[in-house]
């Protein structure tokens, strides 16, 4: 994840003084902090009445007796706050650590006081603030990742009618229309934090036919790299579509699948070597509207040791894998992919292939309101 944290740091290296304490732990027969202080009232007192009977059997006097026995006493005092108090300044210390953003931070807990309790309740909600701040970046950086495929297709539509590549035929503006309602929509989700944040999106499910469907994909695919406008445009790559039968038919998400599918097609044009071929195949799934759907490059495939890892947040694989003029991404197209498909209830994962790599996502189909 994410940016992310690495192990917990705990708090500084505690002195000679709180190490004595910890190696001692006087305190663990106690599960209260009133008992704590009990036992620490009846030492007092035992100490105190132990030194009036020394000093009664002897020649001491009793002002010297009553100085050792307030010496005594606040010495035990001391040693018994200190271990009392370290986690409430241990608590402070990470707290001002959280205050500057290391949210990374834990405090050492293991006692059965309330102090123990209060510990443990503080690391939770280290933790549940951790994560939340993991979230946030990394919806940040999702949402950043998914503006630049539409921003990069409408720029290369309005490139290739100002160059004269192309005319601006009802055809090219209804291409650049739908990538300006697509940014429109990425908008409208980013300013719909709330539901975003707790995990609840709506799907807005449709049957459609898939061949038109997916060829618009590509086409909006084919216009930015061939343009070479889009982070990591590739002319050369060759993208075809396979869909049987010709009629075929879904119901999902369309703008869900579409992510889906742009970052894969986006993932497997920047692995293709050169003049290679992307191919998107479409097939019915086991269910009466389910799809199964697969999207294959020729490049130089995926080890099975990093295929469980592919689909994770930042993994950008190693650079040698990437095509030509690429940086291999953000390492969020994948990881993106496997989001939108877990919200349909389907599964993606990398399939066996004799050449290159294939991505084989699988949609129940049917009616779903959301997850």
């Amino acid at each position: 994840m994410t940016g992310g944290a690495g192990r917990p740091r705990s708090a500084a290296r505690p002195g000679i003084g709180a190490r004595v304490w910890e190696a001692l732990r006087p305190l663990d027969p106690y599960r209260s902090v009133k008992a704590a202080l009990g036992a620490l009232v009846i030492g007092s007192v035992v100490i105190t009445t132990f030194l009036v009977f020394v000093a009664i059997h002897s020649a001491t006097e009793l002002r010297v007796i009553t100085v050792f026995s307030i010496i005594a006493s606040l010495l035990i005092t001391q040693f018994v706050a200190h271990g009392l108090t370290a986690p409430l300044d241990e608590m402070t210390e990470v707290t001002r650590a959280m205050a500057q953003g290391d949210y990374t931070r834990r405090v050492g807990a293991g006692r059965r006081d309330e102090f123990g309790a209060l510990a443990e309740a503080f690391n939770r909600m280290a933790a549940d603030l951790e994560a939340v701040d993991t979230h946030r970046k990394e919806l940040v950086a999702n949402v950043s990742h998914e503006l630049r495929t539409p921003i990069a297709g409408l720029r290369a539509v309005l490139e290739n009618v100002v160059d004269g590549v192309s005319t601006a035929d009802p055809e090219t503006m209804r291409t650049a229309l739908r990538q300006t309602e697509r940014l429109g929509r990425l908008v409208e989700q980013l300013l719909d934090l709330s539901r975003l944040d707790n995990g609840v999106v709506p799907l807005h499910a449709r049957r459609f036919e898939v061949w038109p469907y997916l060829a618009g994909i590509l086409k909006e695919a084919s216009m930015a790299n061939g343009s070479g406008s889009g982070p990591g445009a590739r002319k050369d790559v060759h993208l075809h579509l396979d869909v049987f039968p010709p009629e075929l038919t879904a119901h999902a998400d369309a703008e869900r699948l579409h992510q889906v599918v742009a970052n894969l097609v986006d993932n497997a044009v920047k692995h293709s070597p050169p003049h290679g071929r992307v191919t998107v195949r479409a097939r019915r799934g086991e269910g009466a509207q389910s799809l199964a759907l697969e999207v294959l490059d020729e490049g130089p495939g995926i080890p099975e040791a990093e295929r469980d890892r592919v689909f994770e947040r930042f993994n950008r694989g190693p650079a040698g894998q990437h095509g030509p003029d690429s940086d291999g991404g953000t390492g969020l197209g994948l990881a993106i992919a496997r989001w939108a498909v877990d919200l349909h209830g389907g599964g993606i994962g990398v399939a066996e292939s004799p050449r290159g790599c294939r991505i084989r996502v699988t949609l129940p189909g049917g009616p779903r309101d959301q997850l």
